[in-house]
């Protein structure tokens, strides 16, 4: 993902965080928040209690690519932070497409996702 699409300075997580609608799911986190950008720009908080360096690393990667998978066919103007919960790590890739396209969908920020985006994504991704 390109460095201008990403969330960078914690004010601007904050902001988000603060000012934003939350869509809640029982592993992950969705806060959406209007911005006057003409695209959108994404950051993703991964604490200490979802394991070690490696276990975050491997979760922001795969948030990233599902992110980067469908930020064309998004809504334009926002800023999106997925914080991850610790379930999240036990969940194969195809359940983590599921679980953040039904959160993007729920956020309107996409349309409803389908099983054959779940399963071209999944194999163009390689994780």
């Amino acid at each position: 993902m390109k460095a201008a699409l990403r969330l960078r300075r914690p004010l601007d997580f904050a902001r988000v965080q603060r000012s934003g609608v939350i869509y809640r799911h029982r592993d992950l986190n969705l806060s959406v928040c209007g911005s006057e950008l003409s695209h959108n720009r994404y950051g993703i908080v991964t604490s200490k209690r979802l394991g070690n360096a490696v276990a975050r690393n491997k979760c922001k990667r795969r948030v990233r690519a599902i992110l980067g998978h469908f930020h064309s066919e998004m809504h334009q103007g926002f800023d999106v932070v997925v914080v991850a919960r610790p379930a999240i790590i036990r969940q194969p890739f195809r359940e983590l497409f599921r679980i953040l396209c039904g959160l993007l969908a729920q956020a309107r920020l996409m349309e409803e996702c389908s099983d054959a985006k779940v399963g071209a994504a999944e194999f163009n991704s390689g994780l």
